[in-house]
C-alpha cells in the first residue's frame, strides 16, 4: 500500500508553537522534505529529532515532486513542511499536494501555524469575513489591476510584504483604495515583534520613522464608504499610478 503524505505546519518564529502531533509525526516518517532543509534541520534538532531530509521548494518541485511521490507509492510515509507555518500558503506545496492525489496518495493534515491568521487575529480589524491574498505582482501593471479589484471590497484584506517594498505599497494601497484602517505586523512570535496599526498614513507615518527590518504582514481594512465612480482607464489616464 502506498504510504502518507503529512502536511505539517511548523512555528513560524517561536519553536514553541508547535503541536504534540506535529513533533509525534515528524519523529514516525520516513522522510521529511523542506522547502529549506537548514532551517527545518534547526527545528528538528530542538526537538531531538533525527530523521533523512530532503528539499523540495520552487526550483526543483518538478524532479523532486517525482522522487517524493515514488517513495510514496513505496508505502514511506513522508512529512511536507514549508520554511514556517502552513504548507500550500503561498509555497510550492500545492503542486506536491496535487501530483499525489492524482495518484491516490492519502493527504493528511498536521493543523498549527499560520501566518496569516495569526496576524489577522491581533489587527484590530474585522476578522468574521477576509481574503488572503498573499504576495502582490511584482510588475507594477499587474500590481495596478490586482489592487483595482479590491476597491470594492469590505472584506479585510491580508498581503504578504517585503520590508523593503512596505512604504511603496502601502503609497499605492492609499491612492487606490483610499486612506483605510490598517495594520502592519512585524516579525510575528519573534523576538521582536510589533504591530503597528492606525489609517494608512498614520502607518506610513510610522514606518518612515524606523528601519524596517523582519518579515512583515500587511492587513487592509475592507471598504466601509462607496468608492468613487471612476473607470480603470480613467484612472490610467489621470496618471494616479504607474
Amino acid at each position: 500500500m502506498s504510504g502518507i503524505l503529512y502536511i505539517v505546519s511548523t512555528p513560524i518564529g517561536n519553536l514553541e508553537d508547535i503541536t504534540l502531533r506535529a513533533l509525534r509525526v515528524l519523529k514516525e516518517v520516513d522522510l521529511i522534505a523542506a522547502e529549506d532543509t537548514r532551517r527545518t534541520r534547526g527545528l528538528l534538532t530542538h526537538y531531538g529529532i533525527s530523521k533523512p531530509l530532503t528539499s523540495y521548494f520552487s526550483h526543483n518541485e518538478k524532479e523532486k515532486g517525482e522522487y517524493i511521490l515514488n517513495r510514496l507509492k513505496k508505502g514511506e510515509n513522508i512529512a511536507l513542511v514549508s520554511d514556517a507555518g502552513t504548507p500550500g500558503i503561498s509555497d510550492p506545496a500545492y503542486s506536491l499536494i496535487r501530483l499525489a492525489l492524482s495518484d491516490n496518495i492519502a493527504v493528511c493534515p498536521i493543523p498549527g501555524p499560520a501566518g496569516a491568521v495569526a496576524a489577522l487575529s491581533i489587527s484590530g480589524l474585522p476578522t468574521d469575513r477576509f481574503i488572503f491574498e498573499g504576495f502582490l505582482p511584482r510588475k507594477k501593471g499587474k500590481r495596478f489591476k490586482r489592487l483595482w479589484s479590491f476597491v470594492d471590497e469590505d472584506r479585510t484584506i491580508i498581503i504578504y510584504e517585503s520590508p523593503h517594498r512596505i512604504l511603496a505599497t502601502l503609497e499605492e494601497i492609499r491612492e487606490m483604495l483610499g486612506n483605510r484602517q490598517a495594520a502592519v505586523i512585524r516579525e510575528l512570535t519573534k523576538v521582536y515583534e510589533e504591530v503597528i496599526r492606525g489609517t494608512i498614513d498614520e502607518v506610513i507615518r510610522r514606518l518612515e520613522e524606523k528601519t524596517i527590518r523582519g518579515e512583515i504582514i500587511l492587513i487592509i481594512g475592507g471598504k466601509t464608504i462607496p468608492s468613487k465612480e471612476i473607470s480603470l482607464e480613467e484612472r490610467h489616464l489621470n496618471g494616479r499610478t504607474a
